[in-house]
């Protein structure tokens, strides 16, 4: 009886290492991109009158770049639960669209289901997504370590920055189009990969036209629901010139 579960339980550490050695490589652009912006948010919390304990718990538990910039605002300004919480919407709305699109994704993955939907950033999101996960590893410890590492990359990068602010003093300003450069080589990787581009021509053309009409700051959503739109009433077709392009 032990004897079985003894070799039930290295099977599900042998999964789980090899899931981590494949996951690893995919995240190594995100630790470059999250350590440049984790560094500059630390010092930013530092020089705006917070230890480093204040990054490190937010980007614990909140682990939401865009939002955490905002947050510290929120605490430098008076109380206002109210605009925290629709601010904290507005920013991170587009998950609501990342979590429809991971819903097959996730399932079987059992106790891990949780953490993945909490560490859903956007980096995770397209790796998790797009990835080509190897027949022999195990789909739902792929996710997981994607998870676990890129938030690493984060909390670690933030609070170090957290540390050691109050000592490096330096221009910070260009360091986040770290993460711009990143959706570009993300994005082309795809283009690459794929023999149709027709959901990549929608996803811009989408984008375009949102901006050109909502402007720079209120695009994002209203280009995602129209991307979502889009492609749900163009599945079929896309289906099928992409079986045609195999």
């Amino acid at each position: 009886m032990h004897t079985n579960e003894n070799i039930l339980t290295t099977k599900k550490q042998s999964a789980s290492l090899l899931a981590l050695k494949t996951a690893f490589p995919y995240t190594i652009p995100i630790f470059a991109g999250f350590w440049f912006l984790g560094l500059t948010y630390g010092i930013y919390m530092n020089v705006s009158g917070f230890s480093f304990w204040y990054p490190f718990f937010m980007s614990l538990t909140i682990f939401g770049g865009s939002l955490e910039f905002v947050v510290v605002n929120l605490l430098l300004g008076s109380f206002n639960p109210l605009q925290a919480l629709a601010m904290s919407l507005m920013i991170q709305a587009r998950h609501l669209f990342y979590g429809i699109s991971m819903l097959d994704k996730f399932k079987g993955t059992g106790w891990k289901k949780c953490y993945l939907i909490f560490g859903m950033c956007d980096e995770t999101f397209s790796i998790n997504y797009s990835a080509q996960i190897p027949a022999q590893v195990d789909r739902g410890w792929f996710m997981f370590w994607v998870t676990v590492l890129n938030q690493i990359y984060w909390v670690s990068g933030s609070t170090i920055g957290g540390l050691v602010g109050s000592v490096l003093t330096f221009n910070t300003e260009g360091l986040d189009f770290a993460m711009t450069a990143l959706f570009v080589v993300i994005f082309l990787e795809q283009w690459l990969k794929e023999k149709s581009h027709w959901t990549a021509l929608i996803g811009l053309a989408a984008s375009v036209l949102c901006l050109f009409l909502f402007g720079a700051d209120d695009f994002l959503i209203p280009s995602m629901m129209l991307i979502l739109g889009a492609l749900t009433l163009l599945r079929k077709p896309l289906e099928q010139k992409e079986g045609a392009s195999l």
